[in-house]
């Protein structure tokens, strides 16, 4: 079902304090034909459901957002809103506190917050891959974990540097043979000499150096020009981007553990969408009020894909071994001031299956594509400045 796209802003404050996440609310208008979902809508039949984000509004989540453009949630019986993130918002804070239904964050930074009592579950391991990289200059010549020896090493910390301990300590790399400094949330450090090897995400701020002019070509930096460890590839990946649920409503409320189903099954009809018509998707996110320009967010939809298709077992399963890496990662490996991210094993109820194979089930039937075995990325031409 195609939906055409009405736009609007609404204010939410409650559990988060002070705090005001936006919410970005695409309702779903019948383009022709039957106006069931619609007419639904108006006499309240649908189930509200909200979605916190991780970050601001882009195309890391085009998934979500291609699902409500789409109708798939109508579809489902579901009245969507989807909150933003910010530098100040802690997803699984918002979730627990409440004020969300359902909530989108990385596996290493939830896992903190169980081990401190928060119960929510793991319902739906969207990135499969991680999208985590440590990028440098080519002359610098650091192609591997082992190479950050000696060198100036960027990082974000707030629970995005355990890959890149983990990674140093696989290469017995220890903190004092680098230069440890907090990076930026941009790339101007390192693109000022001042970082030899700086994080950068795949689908964002390796695209912000791409999108830059070098200033002893005049012409926009190419990949031939930088090195790239990834940490797929060192073998210390953690999970990204899961959908986080209430793991005591999902026990004490059919009602919500059958929501979640839905919910599961349309974002995953989405997130097909967005493998399949990446233009559309991204122009999709541009139009939910994104700051970024059209080819960055192209960029982001294409390097998005690339983390969740093709899939080992179906979009959404939280794979064994993959959880277990990232709960080893996350107990064994210390930071800088010799923390670890948990102390034991997290209890069973951190994850869970049940809920992602009966949507997975539901979409074979329907014939869509949960694996994505011919998937193949597109050819992304950056702007200057991600325009």
């Amino acid at each position: 079902m195609k939906h055409s796209t009405r736009l609007t802003r609404s204010r939410v404050i409650g559990g988060i304090g002070a705090l005001a996440a936006t919410a970005i609310v695409l309702t779903g208008c019948s383009s022709g034909g039957s106006s069931d979902s619609t007419d639904s809508a108006a006499d309240g039949d649908l189930t509200p459901v909200s979605l916190q984000l991780q970050w601001f509004s882009q195309a890391q989540f085009a998934g979500y957002y291609a699902a409500l453009d789409q109708g798939y949630y109508e579809d489902e019986g579901l009245d969507v809103t989807i909150l933003e993130g910010a530098t100040d918002i802690v997803p699984i804070d918002v979730l627990t506190g409440g004020d969300a239904d359902f909530a989108i964050s990385w596996v290493p930074k939830v896992l903190g917050s169980i081990e401190q009592g928060a119960a929510v579950t793991d319902i739906a391991q969207i990135f499969e891959r991680s999208g985590t990289t440590q990028i440098s200059m080519k002359d610098k010549n650091i192609t591997s974990a082992a190479d950050l020896s000696g060198k100036t090493v960027g990082s974000w910390g707030y629970g995005n540097e355990w890959e890149l301990f983990a990674g140093m300590n696989k290469a017995d790399v220890k903190l004092d043979d680098i230069s440890l400094v907090a990076q930026a949330f941009d790339m101007n450090g390192f693109l000022a000499g001042d970082i030899d090897a700086a994080q950068a995400m795949t689908y964002n701020e390796y695209a912000q150096v791409l999108e830059t002019k070098n200033p002893a070509t005049g012409k926009l930096f190419t990949p031939d020009e930088l090195n790239v460890i990834d940490w797929n590839d060192e073998g210390t990946a953690m999970l990204q981007d899961a959908v986080w649920a209430d793991s005591d409503r999902l026990a004490d409320d059919a009602d919500y553990a059958d929501t979640a189903v839905k919910f599961i099954k349309a974002s995953i009809k989405g997130w097909a969408y967005a493998r399949d018509n990446a233009e559309d998707a991204a122009k999709i996110v541009t139009a939910s009020g994104s700051q970024l320009g059209e080819s960055h967010q192209l960029w982001m939809t294409n390097e998005v894909n690339k983390l969740i298709w093709p899939s080992t077992s179906g979009v959404g399963t939280i794979n064994q071994d993959q959880w277990d890496q990232t709960v080893k990662i996350a107990m064994d490996t210390p930071n800088e001031t010799g923390a670890t991210v948990i102390s034991e094993e997290p209890p069973a109820t951190a994850f869970s299956n049940e809920y992602v194979e009966k949507a997975l089930a539901e979409l074979k039937d329907e014939g869509v594509d949960v694996m994505g075995e011919g998937y193949t990325p597109i050819d992304v031409t950056l702007k200057e400045g991600g325009e």
